[in-house]
């Protein structure tokens, strides 16, 4: 009679199985002549059957394997309520993608001369801002290629992140090589809970993950910036050093008068970086009690003397670095190479209120406080420390002033030391005022250090800007240049200059007669360099064009 196996027959068909195999082994181990399994004849004949044997039972404890429980069905994507690009915009984010290194299209990873077509994966930042700006959202099948994308390019991460929207995050959670894109978005992408939740807002903040807890804390920060730093406050104590400072940078967003208790208690934290963080915030609020200190201090080292025939202005720097001034972020040591005491005081200028200055130096304006000659050799420290105090207190009256006139001999201004110093002070302008400053720099001075300056306008640039860049080149042209020397600076042209000007540049398309002293070949290389110029120009128009037209 037929009947059910039962739970204990299965197991004895385990054992016997598994003993059956162990005999085998065995067997193999220890040769046919010295051991004949069952079920196996002795003599020549056996080493042949044992391996048949041993290939039926292998065969037989794969098939009789039990099934395990059945894994969980993924959870479906969230949906996404934005509009889906536009069929030709969705072609052009295929194109742009299809040209990244490592994928074998196009010019984006062929290195060397470039040629005259464009690089298609420069314009996907521009592509990309355009499209979060429009507040499309990708077609499901980009989404692996943009997530590609981001893995290979950090600097395009939160962009993308922006543009795939939720269901980047829901296909991180299923690929290991997509994990960045759970560590690059606040809280790994989990819904935060609002206002109207306040347990849940205590549990997170008391339970949840570093990264959970920083998403949190900035996002209440952006809505109620005293909840806040109320919330914060509830277990700054016990928080980890490095957990404070990372907590107390989030207090930048939404900066105000009333986090000046919390930060000046801060001042006396056990971390010197904390300590220097929560000084560097409070000196940002002109009216804080610190921007009082280290004004009445820096007050004191300079001043104007009257004895000589023209108003001078004379630094006497700090003596020493006392515990009132490290309390308040001045560090005492100095760096490798510089004087304690000019480094004392340019912390302590840096530090102080830009207002501080014109009642200290008779009433003057920055303009005329900076062109007031300084003993001593002096100049170049107060100057380098009034500059950081501009670009940290955003001050556009001492930044002109700093910069001086762009068609100045020394075009940066008495206070600009270097280039990346002039660029900050640029960025506290406004971005017509930024971009005609830009544009009489290189009028006066060409193009060999305005890369950095460049990066600090606004694109696309304006048309004085875009005209004289494109001046500068074909002055550089015409010269006979090195045209491979420019190539950073055409390549900034080609993702900055207005689309509109592409007409304009035809007649550079055209292989010059090249000078006596041209360098060999510079011609037909600056002809390709313009012709990839306005191709770019073209297509980035025509980027536009399918991004906002409806």
């Amino acid at each position: 009679m037929n009947r059910t196996p039962s739970p204990t027959d299965a197991a004895s068909a385990d054992v016997s199985g598994g003993s059956r195999w162990e005999e085998l082994v065995t067997a193999a181990l220890l040769g046919t002549a010295r051991r004949t399994p069952s079920g196996i004849p002795a003599g020549r004949e056996a080493p042949t059957a044992l391996l048949d044997a041993a290939a039926v039972e292998t065969v037989r404890r794969r098939a009789g394997m039990r099934p395990g429980p059945a894994a969980s069905r993924v959870e479906p994507a969230v949906a996404d309520p934005r509009p889906l690009l536009p069929p030709a915009a969705a072609r052009r984010l295929a194109m742009l993608l299809a040209d990244r290194p490592g994928t074998g299209g196009g010019s984006g990873g062929s290195g060397g001369r470039r040629g005259s077509a464009p690089d298609l994966m420069e314009l996907l930042p521009q592509w990309l801002a355009t499209a979060n700006r429009r507040g499309f959202a990708p077609r499901p099948e980009a989404l692996p290629a943009l997530l590609d994308a981001a893995r290979g390019r950090t600097d395009l991460r939160p962009a993308v992140l922006a543009f795939a929207g939720p269901r980047a995050l829901w296909l991180a959670r299923l690929n290991a090589d997509w994990r960045f894109a759970l560590r690059s978005t606040p809280g790994g992408g989990a819904a935060l809970p609002g206002p109207e939740e306040p347990d849940r807002i205590r549990e997170l903040w008391e339970e949840g993950l570093f990264a959970e807890r920083v998403a949190l804390l900035s996002g209440i920060r952006a809505r109620d910036a005293a909840a806040a730093r109320d919330l914060l406050a509830t277990t700054w104590a016990t928080e980890r050093a490095e957990d404070r400072l990372m907590f107390l940078d989030s207090l930048r967003r939404g900066l105000c008068a009333a986090d000046e208790p919390f930060l000046e208690r801060a001042l006396a934290d056990r971390s010197r970086n904390v300590r220097a963080t929560a000084a560097e915030l409070l000196s940002a609020l002109p009216g804080s009690a610190l921007a009082g200190r280290m004004a009445e201090r820096a007050q004191s080292c300079v001043a104007v003397d009257h004895t000589q025939s023209t108003p001078t202005i004379a630094v006497e720097a700090p003596h020493e670095c006392d515990p009132g001034m490290e309390r308040d972020g001045v560090v005492p040591k100095a760096p490798a190479g510089r004087g304690e005491r000019s480094w004392w005081l340019g912390q302590l200028v840096e530090a102080a209120p830009l207002g501080t200055w014109s009642r200290r130096l008779g009433g003057r304006s920055p303009e005329e406080m900076v062109a007031l000659p300084v003993a001593d050799d002096w100049q170049g420290e107060l100057h380098a420390a009034w500059c950081r105090a501009a670009v940290r207190q955003r001050d556009p009256s001492w930044s002109r002033a700093l910069l001086g006139a762009p068609a100045a001999p020394e075009a940066g201004g008495p206070g600009a030391v270097s280039l990346a110093e002039r660029a900050k002070l640029l960025g506290t302008l406004g971005a017509a005022e930024r971009a005609d400053w830009v544009a009489g720099f290189i009028a006066v001075h060409g193009l060999s250090e305005a890369f950095q300056l460049l990066g600090v306008c606004t694109v696309p640039w304006s048309g004085s800007l875009g005209r004289a860049v494109v001046d500068a080149l074909n002055i550089a042209r015409d010269a006979g240049s090195y045209p491979w020397s420019f190539s950073g600076v055409m390549g900034l042209t080609e993702r900055c200059l207005d689309p509109s000007e592409a007409p304009h540049l035809e007649t550079l398309t055209a292989i010059p007669d090249e000078p006596e002293n041209a360098a060999p070949g510079a011609g037909s290389y600056w002809a390709e360099s313009f012709q990839r110029l306005v191709t770019t120009l073209r297509l980035r128009a025509a980027m536009q064009r399918e991004l906002t037209e409806e």
